[in-house]
């Protein structure tokens, strides 16, 4: 196979022809944009209490606001492609075990100071934690080395092949020999500025930065637990934007711009295949047939949301199967024949626990609906629902594995297909539902390997997609509507395939 050149598209972000006086673009002077505007985002939840890019996080709404102000070699864009980001290209050398990167020239950190090869080595040694052996972000243990043979070339070296690995090159660089906890230094549109915890995180545009500059000059995110709290902040102008509300929330704000995408995970009813009931295939196979995913859409989410079949969702479009979404018809007849065939009846019901994160509303509800669709098999099903705190579900459902059930949403931090279906294999960490098969582990191994070399990466993924769905590994609902309310004279916002949200277009009209 020859060498394979994976020169990125520099017309996506090499955008020096369209500025125009104080780093303002021609798009935001067309639009009315002064440049100079302030704004207000309300979110829901306050940042982990370290702000480390590299350190693996629990909450999502971190990495949503350190998007703006890190970069790594890569970046994702709205379209899920990877584009230039600190490094303007790379080359894959053919066994896929060898990334040769070369740096962009005339990138600056917030602190003013260019970033050399000697910042990307560090970075990456660190977050892969090549000096220590405890790698601080898991998707580099992989990694077996980083070197640098010239001042603009960096190579990183893998223990094992893996062809999706350019998309974890979206690790922060930062300057070397420092540490985020003693400063936040990053090389994004945007520079952090002050925190307040459980109040607000600030931060302000970047006019050094190598790309086209932020349309607005300064985001404040405003920390607003109460999802009533949040409408009243909107509809009062309080905050100028606030993503992933529900549909009922925004049904109060039908007067501001309402955008409408989706939350980019799969939400499901997660089963511990690892124990009763749910070890037998044939109660999980009852549930998928006794659950109508349209039905959770429509009742806990008044018809918006996008019903999927496995552990991928729509937004991931080279690799999402639509055929996997019907495999399950909703057959209650069905359901109760597998049950029986298990032993539970209405004499002796299948009873056990959904345990959800009680700040979740959307998988409350989605939960609740489950419920009462179960109650409807004639008491051959008694499920209850035990809500608990984030930070327990955290430790318990997810962390330690305790639970039966839970309805929760797993979204990807990468753009590979390896983040979703990765978490399934049955010695990965993060394979908190206990699902094992070894031809599942075989598939996914040979995508990791060489799929994207000798064999077709989509076909192997799609076969990891139908193992788990045939397997009934959970019951698969849908990925959630997201939407996001603006104030009518703020426009800019751009939605990704990825759990994050892009500010530096986001600005204010005159």
């Amino acid at each position: 196979m020859t060498k394979r050149i994976l020169t990125l598209a520099l017309t996506l972000v090499m955008t020096a022809a369209l500025f125009v006086g104080g780093g303002q673009s021609a798009w935001a002077a067309e639009n009315g944009s002064t440049g100079d505007a302030d704004i207000t985002v309300g979110i829901a939840a306050d940042l982990d209490s370290s702000l480390d890019p590299h350190v693996s996080s629990s909450s999502a709404g971190t990495r949503e606001v350190l998007f703006n102000i890190y970069e790594g070699l890569v970046k994702p864009d709205t379209e899920g492609n990877l584009v230039p980001a600190v490094a303007e290209d790379y080359t894959v050398n053919d066994t896929a075990d060898e990334y040769t990167f070369t740096l962009r020239e005339g990138v600056r950190f917030h602190d003013g100071s260019e970033v050399t090869v000697g910042d990307v080595v560090y970075s990456l040694t660190r977050a892969a934690g090549l000096e220590t052996g405890e790698p601080l972000m898991a998707t580099l243990a992989n990694v077996a080395g980083v070197s640098a043979p010239d001042d603009r070339t960096v190579v990183v070296t893998l223990s094992a092949p893996d062809v999706e690995f350019a998309a974890y090159m979206t690790a922060a660089i930062i300057p070397e020999g420092s540490d985020p906890a003693d400063g936040i230094v990053g090389t994004g549109p945007f520079k952090y500025v002050s925190r307040s915890p459980q109040e607000n995180i600030v931060m302000e545009r970047f006019d050094d930065y190598w790309g086209e500059k932020a349309q607005c000059a300064k985001v404040t995110f405003k920390v607003i637990e109460d999802g009533q709290t949040m409408v009243m902040s909107l509809r009062s102008g309080a905050i100028d934007l606030a993503a992933h509300l529900e549909a009922s929330q925004v049904a109060e704000l039908s007067d501001l711009t309402v955008l409408e995408g989706s939350m980019n995970l799969v939400q499901a009813l997660y089963l511990n295949n690892a124990a009763a009931p749910f070890d037998s295939q044939l109660v999980r196979t009852a549930l998928c047939y006794a659950i109508d995913k349209q039905a959770v859409i429509d009742l806990a989410g008044d018809g918006h949301g996008f019903p999927v079949g496995s552990s991928m969702y729509p937004a991931f479009g080279k690799y999402f199967d639509e055929q996997l979404v019907d495999l399950y018809q909703p057959d209650p007849d069905k359901a109760l024949e597998l049950l029986a065939q298990e032993g539970y009846t209405k004499a002796h019901p299948l009873e056990f626990t959904i345990t959800v994160p009680s700040n979740y509303t959307p998988h409350v509800d989605a939960a609740q609906v489950i419920v009462n669709l179960l109650d409807q098999l004639g008491g051959a099903v008694k499920a209850r629902i035990e809500q608990v705190e984030w930070a327990t579900w955290y430790s318990d459902v997810y962390q330690g594995r305790n639970f039966e059930a839970t309805v929760c949403g797993m979204d990807a931090s990468t753009l590979t297909g390896s983040a979703m279906l990765g978490r399934f294999v049955s010695d990965n960490p993060k394979n908190f539902i206990g699902f094992s098969d070894k031809g599942y582990d075989m598939t996914y191994n040979a995508a990791m390997e060489h799929g994207g070399l000798d064999e077709n990466l989509e076909d192997l993924f799609a076969t990891c997609q139908e193992i788990l769905a045939q397997q009934a590994a959970n019951v698969y609902i849908q990925d959630l509507a997201d939407f996001v309310v603006m104030q009518n004279d703020v426009t800019g916002y751009r939605f990704y395939p990825l759990y994050v949200m892009d500010l530096a277009g986001v600005t204010k009209t005159a």
